[in-house]
């Protein structure tokens, strides 16, 4: 998951704490395997290579690939998988380096959901095009293994934890709720919030960590695939809480592609949420 990873149980059973974590640590493994960009002869290196030829994919592909329809769908075509081919051109290191322009557009052709068909069976890209679940891969995996705990232990409360998205399955039980902290990144000093959840989930977005710093504008890693560039005057962080993990992190992520608008957006949704500028 690329993030520091944690599952709290509210139990003092170390038998059933062992055997929560061994299911948690087998299906995120089995996730990052078949889903991550990074992996070699998986079914994402399949569909990022398969240079217009179709592919076969599961129930669980062709489920994902439905919420990235409907992601792209709400976002009004701002939450668009096919744009990950833009980190050939993103070095979100820190540093002051930006892409040439040049560089850019010539990725931006390579950007359209819309021109990728699939239905339950199988999945076809145009040449050149690549998928990236990077931004539902993380909070999914985290619904996955909060439902696998809630399988095995239904009594007990756990809290999945990967990189601050997190999903708790029920209330404690001496008290009801667990307390979460989120880290203001801004250099405002004023402090950090402290949630109590009970149950559901919790999604946190911004450029805390990511992000590049050129002329004393600072560029997160929230890109507009329609211009190819970073969404500027957006918030330096956002968390929103709901029922699940996934669709937390979606509002989180589409709250920051609208810019100097997120927390109107956020406000419009009537969730609950935390903003950091």
């Amino acid at each position: 998951m690329a993030s520091p990873c944690e599952i709290l149980i509210d139990s003092i059973n170390s038998e059933l704490g062992t055997q929560i974590i061994n299911a948690a640590h087998q299906e995120t493994q089995r996730i990052e395997d078949k889903f991550s960009r990074y992996r070699q002869h998986n079914l994402m290196d399949k569909i990022n290579h398969s240079n217009h030829q179709p592919v076969a994919i599961d129930d669980e592909a062709f489920r994902l690939l439905c919420f990235a329809d409907t992601c792209f769908e709400l976002s009004g075509g701002m939450f668009d998988i096919t744009s990950g081919v833009l980190r050939k051109a993103w070095r979100f290191d820190g540093s002051d380096r930006l892409p040439s322009t040049a560089l850019v557009d010539s990725l931006r052709s390579r950007i359209g959901w819309k021109q990728v068909k699939f239905d339950r069976k199988s999945i076809t890209l145009p040449a050149g095009f690549e998928l990236d679940f990077g931004g539902i891969g993380k909070e999914y995996a985290v619904d996955c293994v909060a439902k696998l705990a809630q399988q095995i232990a239904p009594t007990v409360s756990v809290l999945v934890n990967f990189g601050g998205d997190i999903q708790v399955t029920r209330p404690r039980a001496k008290q009801p709720y667990w307390q979460v902290g989120i880290e203001n990144p801004t250099d405002n000093k004023s402090g950090t919030a402290v949630v109590n959840i009970a149950n559901g989930g919790l999604a946190t977005s911004g450029d805390a960590n990511r992000f590049l710093l050129k002329d004393g504008v600072r560029y997160g890693h929230i890109l507009n695939p329609t211009t190819g560039y970073p969404v500027l005057d957006a918030p330096r962080s956002v968390t929103v809480a709901g029922q699940h993990c996934i669709q937390s992190g979606l509002l989180a992520t589409l709250a920051l592609l609208q810019g100097k608008d997120a927390e109107l957006f956020l406000t419009k949704q009537n969730v609950k949420y935390w903003c950091f500028r």
